[in-house]
């Protein structure tokens, strides 16, 4: 994975089960975003509040492989994909003790916020999709190297 985010579950992650709440799951990948683009630099109140340039998300799926419970320590992985000139998506996986807990998708498109109409993708996401696609390719050569 390109960028770590570390985080506790929260009783108010959880539904009446206990476990997590599968909305809870993406907000939690949200964060996880967030995190990552103010590592690279990117001033998260102005790159959310340009009142020109909005990335909504268009997709969103999550698969749940193990239930997460309140007081877990999960561990979110992300790595952004460009789909194209005008659109990318984030890859997370979602582990606890080193155990894969769930997996999602968010694909998001780039939009002018007057018109609505799609629009190519600002220099600072895409400098921050590119590095954080060599960091990834880099870890995984990495890891390559290891498991030899």
């Amino acid at each position: 994975m390109s960028f770590i985010y570390k985080r506790n579950v929260h009783f108010q992650d959880t539904d009446a089960a206990g476990v997590v709440y599968f909305a809870s799951v993406l907000s939690i990948c949200h964060e996880a975003y967030e995190e990552s683009l103010e590592a690279s630099g990117i001033n998260i109140k102005a790159f959310f509040g340009n009142s020109s340039v909005a990335f909504p998300i268009v997709h969103a799926s999550v698969d749940f492989l193990r239930p997460m419970f309140c007081g877990d320590k999960l561990v979110v992985g992300l790595i952004p994909y460009k789909l194209g000139v005008d659109k990318f998506e984030i890859n997370y996986e979602l582990t606890v003790s080193e155990v894969v807990v769930a997996k999602a998708i968010t694909r998001h498109v780039c939009i002018d916020v007057n018109s609505r109409s799609k629009q190519e993708l600002a220099g600072e996401i895409v400098q921050w999709l590119e590095n954080n696609r060599r960091d990834a390719e880099g870890a995984e050569r990495r890891k390559s190297r290891e498991v030899m």
